[in-house]
């Protein structure tokens, strides 16, 4: 069966069909735009479109001075669309490049209908490449609907999750995840279950970034993920709302609403989300422990079954108050309240070596947390000069994290025993940061940057165990544990940027130094404990690319990152994951390394190949480690060395008809993982990870998407191999009510093939397991736009991302 599987998704994914492939011969050309108001003045946030044959390019936004520049435009004809609030849609002439103009002066009249009744439609791809990072236009994929975040991360091009929730890109563990520019301050199971409760109706854009400039913080080895969600800016009083339903086994529930108001010097928002989900997850995992001579000594068969539910309430708020044309201050609020409730019922068979069982434990734990937080974010942008701007930000983060646990352990004998215990484990997390960024533009191609940040995280967690005798409920000390953590991050960087119509280069370089001291309390059965450590690098980054003609360009980029171990992972206490199986930290791990290089090329818009080399000194990898006094196996995480990646991708982005876009990707690394584990221990593993998107249109109002993505045997630990996997999803949508409304219905992991399966090696012990969750989902969801203001566009690939970001600061 799984082969048959596996053959239907390949099959598929990747069944050729190129009889209506285009071609193109071109150059590329530059175009501006100045476009003035009914009374001539600047028209700052008008909607430029570039269209040929009446089909979407590229679009972007005036910038305060009204002027709008496009590049990369290729030879033949074209028109640009202008729209702007409280004026009249303006359409050009056809201009055909190359041109022997560059530039134009457009003054737009006084509309003579109301605004409500005027719909700007354009439909994104889901992939966008772009110079120094990947964007995923999530709502342009009819099949993220209904999901979280998680599920569209999954799914994503060189993203892969691992079955405790880690991320990597391309092929290389230790993700930054961002949300609107700023960290998390998350890890492990706490950043993914805030990920899996978020939903993707939330989401604008997702940025996959591989060498971040060092304007970025420097965590995150393998680069960072940025989450932008939904923010409108535009003039008028605007919002949205979405609604859906999806059936797996259990039902799931999505829902959004967005408000804004824009008038004058004021800009408000407000975005609120709530989602309702029953969830499940099937587990087997067969254990098998050897001899000194290698032999099968027992066997622990262990099936488990996961289920419950989870409600996730989120908003973000915000005002925005134009002080100045050159002066922008704001104020955000934030809040994630997250209650889930979940029981866990399984079975500890234990067997000899012929696999006659010897006795059985059943196993039951229940579970209750709550996730909150609140954030406030203070923010100032100036524009000192028509050369120079500064910009300030301050933040307050707060978390509360609550989770209690029951277990009942029953062995299943005549004279068998009962065993409950519970645990209460509270953590609270507490940041506070600050940064000051300043740009200087000198001449027309290069631009100087630099700033400062600052960040303090305070943690308190507690982990507080009790026995059942038969009686009363007696504090287990052996596993309660109260640690404290305190860490300080201060960075500085300074980067230049030269760009030319074909010479282009970044150069840039951070400092950053780190300082934590952590304790961990003491009772009647363990002393007291401390530890603290300070260390600083250095962090360069760069890039060079060069456009060879109108059809090629290569580009070379570097740079090196650090990954610090997570504050839960040098907490040394005990997570009871069942009777025989625990989690636990490691005080004495350090932070990892990384370099990372990459050479690639790109052949117009329609191929993007790349090479690349990666080296992490103080690899963090997952250890199995045996308790003997306890007769348990712990997982924890430690540094095993090092890692060498050495990768090959390709992404092809094509319009194989009007009606019908491809854009496919394929990795390729050879990994290479040696480190020490009781024992010399080293692995290599060549994996290939494919994943491809076709969009469709058809009768104007209807698109359409297959997308799917396969993953051969990987490996991200030194001791976990992971056997392939692959997802098939298909999806629909239909604009109504003057398109103002979207109907969108698609079936995520048609084929149920979305398993977890992998081979775990322990000292002296095996463990296979596999993992089925409740992937195979039908949604049906329904979103209204109102109010009175225009549809505005980002661009879809061309040079004018710095105007579309200064409608978001007012600069």
């Amino acid at each position: 069966m799984k082969k048959i599987t596996g053959s239907a998704l390949f099959l598929f994914l990747f069944y050729p069909v190129v009889f209506c492939q285009p071609a193109s011969n071109s150059t590329f050309n530059s175009f501006s735009l100045t476009v003035l108001d009914k009374n001539a003045n600047p028209a700052e946030g008008a909607a430029v479109q570039l269209l040929k044959n009446n089909k979407l390019v590229m679009a972007a936004i005036t910038d305060i001075k009204g002027n709008v520049t496009f590049t990369q435009i290729e030879t033949g004809d074209y028109t640009f669309t202008i729209s702007y609030v409280e004026h009249s849609s303006y359409n050009t002439d056809i201009y055909h490049f190359p041109s022997e103009i560059n530039s134009v002066t457009i003054k737009l009249k006084a509309a003579d209908i109301t605004l409500q009744n005027i719909n700007i439609i354009t439909r994104k791809p889901f992939i966008q490449q772009q110079p120094g990072k990947i964007v995923l236009n999530v709502a342009a994929s009819p099949t993220n609907v209904g999901s979280t975040v998680l599920e569209v991360l999954e799914k994503s091009p060189g993203v892969t999750v691992d079955r405790n929730g880690g991320i990597a890109l391309k092929g290389k563990q230790g993700v930054l995840v961002l949300i609107d520019d700023k960290p998390t301050y998350l890890s492990g199971a706490d950043l993914n279950n805030l990920l899996s409760s978020m939903s993707s109706a939330q989401v604008d854009q997702i940025e996959l970034m591989t060498n971040p400039s060092a304007k970025y913080d420097a965590g995150g080895n393998s680069g960072i993920i940025n989450i932008k969600t939904k923010k409108n800016r535009l003039k008028g009083f605007n919002g949205s709302f979405t609604v859906s339903a999806g059936q797996g086994f259990y039902p799931k529930n999505n829902n959004n609403f967005i408000l804004n108001y824009r008038r004058g010097k004021i800009n408000t928002y407000f975005n609120y989300n709530i989602n309702l989900v029953k969830y499940l997850t099937d587990l087997y995992a067969l254990r098998k422990y050897y001899d000194p001579s290698g032999n099968i000594s027992a066997i622990l068969d262990q099936p488990t079954f996961f289920s419950g539910n989870f409600l996730n309430n989120s908003f973000k708020a915000g005002i925005d108050y134009y002080v100045t044309s050159k002066t922008t201050l704001g104020i955000g609020l934030g809040g994630t309240f997250i209650y889930r409730k979940g029981i866990n019922i399984g079975l500890a068979k234990w067997q000899d070596a012929n696999g006659v069982t010897d006795s059985t434990i059943s196993t039951e734990n229940r579970s209750n947390s709550r996730f909150s937080n609140g954030a406030l974010n203070l923010n100032v942008r100036h524009t000192l000069s028509s050369t120079q701007d500064i910009s300030a930000d301050v933040d307050w983060l707060r978390y509360s994290i609550k989770n209690n646990q029951f277990f009942n352990n029953q062995l299943q004998t005549t004279n068998g025993y009962t065993e409950l215990s519970r645990g209460n484990i509270p953590t609270t997390i507490t940041i506070f940061s600050g940064k000051a960024d300043h740009t200087l533009k000198l001449g027309k191609k290069f631009t100087l940057s630099s700033g400062w940040k600052t960040s303090s995280t305070s943690t308190d967690n507690t982990a507080y165990y009790e026995n059942f005798d038969g009686m009363q409920w007696v504090e287990d000390f052996g596993k309660s544990n109260h640690f404290i953590y305190k860490e300080n991050i201060n960075a500085l960087y300074s980067s230049i940027e030269k760009k030319d119509d074909r010479f282009s280069f970044q150069a840039g370089l951070r400092y950053e130094t780190t300082g934590y001291k952590a304790k961990q309390l003491g009772n009647v059965q363990q002393k007291d404990s401390s530890f603290s450590r300070q260390y600083d690098g250095i962090f360069p980054s760069g890039y060079i690319s060069f456009r060879v003609d109108s059809s090629n360009s290569f580009s070379f980029t570097t740079g090196r990152r650090i990954d610090r171990p997570a504050f839960q992972t040098l907490n040394p206490f005990y997570f009871i994951v069942n009777k025989y199986t625990y989690s636990t930290g490691n005080p004495f791990i350090l932070p990892q390394f990384n370099w990372n290089f990459e050479l690639s090329h790109q052949y117009k818009d329609l191929l993007s190949t790349s090479i690349s080399y990666s080296i992490i000194k103080n690899y963090f990898s997952q250890l199995f480690l045996k308790d003997t006094a306890k007769g348990v196996l712990l997982y924890s995480q430690g540094n095993v060395g090092h890692t060498r990646t050495f990768g090959l991708s390709a992404t092809v982005t094509t319009t194989l008809c009007k009606w019908w876009s491809v854009t496919a990707f394929a990795l390729y690394n050879h990994k290479e993982l040696k480190g020490f584990n009781g024992n010399n221990f080293s692995s290599n593993i060549n994996q290939l990870t494919i994943n491809i998107n076709n969009q469709f249109s058809f009768a104007k109002t209807y698109s359409g998407e297959i997308s799917g993505f396969y993953t051969t045997q990987a490996r991200n630990d030194i001791q976990e191999l992971l056997y392939p996997t692959g997802q098939l999803s298909l999806g629909i949508s239909k604009q109504v009510l003057k398109n103002k409304g979207t109907l969108k219905l698609n079936v995520r992991d048609i084929l149920h093939s979305n398993t977890m399966e992998g081979l775990t090696q322990f000292p002296n012990a095996t463990e296979y397991f596999i993992i089925h969750r409740d992937s195979r989902v039908i949604n049906l969801s329904f979103s209204y736009r109102f109010g009175k203001a225009y549809k505005a566009v980002k661009h879809s690939g061309g040079g004018a991302e710095d105007e579309i970001e200064r409608v978001g600061n007012g600069g």
